[in-house]
């Protein structure tokens, strides 16, 4: 079975509005942490896919001064489960405030990092959605039905982080994860996902949502693509290249900001 999680990677690795930032602001103690890409297990898979691990986050939350708030922003189609849920602990262990800004959509992974905030602010036109945990595994009957036991005991923490920010029902909170719901942000309101919605309208994402079962219909890819004439194909090992480049240069700039805080 394919894994729709390395789908999701794949379809989003020259994504445009990828970009991971600390940015201090100023006049004041207060930080910006900009969570603009997908969400990986490790700086080798952001080596290979880009996205953002959970080193490097960890890292940039524990840098910021512990009365200072932090204000995250969020624009990611989700990744890693456990890897955003180790992000979502380092927010909850900062002594200060914590404020996180969907500025244009928190799906999978990415929301259960949102709960972690004092407060959640979604954008106009934002989207927040939550489904059921993705595997992709081989084996016997036997081993299949071990990962299944241990995805259900994975949705039922979800369920229970879920549950504890909007006071509903684990059992409502599973019926949306297993229907993949797709929540405004007036829904996510409504549902106590969120604390309030900002005037601001949300940035557009630009992610290929086509890894997931119910995204909006714009948001996914054509279904027949044109195909590029071989002029205009993209020369692969330049892109990989250039985008390793890229991502080193990305990290150089992350330590350098962090050594000096």
């Amino acid at each position: 079975m394919k894994s729709r999680l390395n789908k999701l990677y794949a379809d989003n690795r020259r994504a445009n509005a990828r970009k991971f930032e600390v940015v201090a602001k100023e006049d004041s103690t207060d930080v910006e942490i900009f969570l603009y890409d997908h969400i990986v297990s490790s700086e080798d898979e952001a080596e290979w896919w880009g996205g953002v691990a959970p080193e490097s986050f960890v890292k940039a939350v524990y840098a910021v001064d512990a009365d200072a708030t932090i204000h995250l922003h969020i624009n990611s189609p989700g990744g890693s489960v456990f890897a955003a849920r180790s992000m979502e602990q380092a927010l909850r262990l900062h002594k200060g405030r914590v404020v996180v800004h969907i500025d244009g959509l928190a799906a999978s992974a990415a929301t259960f990092i949102a709960m972690a905030g004092d407060e959640v602010v979604m954008g106009k036109g934002a989207m927040f959605m939550i489904h059921k945990a993705w595997t992709g595994m081989w084996g016997n009957a036997n081993d299949l039905r071990k990962e299944a036991d241990l995805l259900d005991k994975i949705d039922g923490t979800l369920a229970d982080t879920y549950a504890e920010k909007t006071g509903k029902e684990v059992a409502e909170i599973g019926a949306w994860m297993a229907a993949e719901t797709w929540f405004t942000a007036q829904e996510a309101l409504d549902a106590g996902f969120a604390d309030s919605i900002a005037e601001d309208e949300a940035k557009a994402c630009s992610w290929n949502l086509s890894a997931y079962d119910n995204a909006p219909k714009a948001q996914k890819p054509p279904t027949s693509p044109a195909k590029p004439t071989p002029a205009d194909q993209p020369d692969a090992q330049a892109f990989a290249s250039e985008d390793h480049r890229a991502r080193q240069q990305q990290r150089l700039s992350m330590l350098a900001r962090l050594s000096q805080q």
